[in-house]
């Protein structure tokens, strides 16, 4: 899993990774927002990250596979699960990495863990993920306890070859990031490192029926379609969270 690291723009920790998981059908959605309508949600100690003066808003529905801890097989019911989150991008220590508004999962176990192991925004949602031929159909609604609703429903599926994207591009800048970042209940920043091959991305097509996932935001997305991009499968593994230094 570790082998091919040319890519990274950092080494990964030394420490052994602890888990391990695939994300499948996985559709990137991202709209280009103004920087200062994301940065009163982002933390002190994280710098909003923007390309060409521009922040932007990921959309990411996809399927959760094979979730594991390191040297532990998959168990059934917990380890296959849909997934939706909603990002944006930032960085600390120069090390660019992912922010999350939101991680809305069908699995309750699954949810419960990644709030408390990980200080993950994660949340409970009803959620239907099938694939018809080479699209899928995806729909999820919030349901977790004291948070307002929020919901995605839509079909997408590849439209095109599989490529790399072009160190210095947008999509790379967009996908190509090997930490994501959190805060626990006193306010302290984490960072949890990840590795996994090159993204391989495909050109995406989405009819998006309903989309309301960035509405606790208080955030309108432009109504230009967005930014679209498809991967089939992606193995992927993590570390345990590191504090971040201010």
């Amino acid at each position: 899993m570790l082998r091919e690291l040319a890519h990274r723009p950092w080494p990964p920790p030394s420490a052994p990774w602890v888990m391990h998981m695939r994300w499948c059908d996985l559709l990137f959605a991202h709209w280009p927002v103004p920087a200062s309508s994301l940065r009163p949600f982002i933390p002190e100690g994280l710098e909003l990250q923007t390309f060409g003066c521009t922040a932007w808003v990921g959309v990411v529905p996809f399927r959760m596979e094979d979730v594991r801890p390191r040297l532990v097989p998959p168990v059934p019911g917990l380890s296959a699960f849909p997934e939706l989150n909603v990002r944006t991008y930032v960085s600390a220590g120069g090390l660019d990495g992912v922010w999350f508004f939101s991680l809305e999962a069908a699995q309750p176990v699954a949810v419960r863990l990644a709030r408390a192991l990980f200080h993950l925004p994660y949340m409970d949602a009803a959620m239907r993920c099938a694939n018809t031929g080479e699209a899928i159909e995806y729909s999820s609604r919030r349901t977790h306890k004291g948070e307002g609703p929020a919901r995605f429903e839509g079909r997408y599926g590849p439209g095109g070859p599989v490529y790399g994207s072009q160190n210095g591009s947008l999509e790379h800048w967009l996908t190509e990031r090997y930490c994501l970042y959190s805060a626990d209940a006193k306010g302290r920043l984490w960072r949890g490192h990840i590795h996994h091959a090159p993204w391989p991305l495909q050109p995406a097509w989405a009819e998006i029926a309903h989309n309301t996932m960035t509405a606790p935001l208080a955030l309108d997305l432009p109504p230009t379609p967005p930014l679209l991009h498809f991967t089939r499968s992606i193995d992927v593994v993590g570390w345990w969270l590191e504090p971040v230094r201010r």
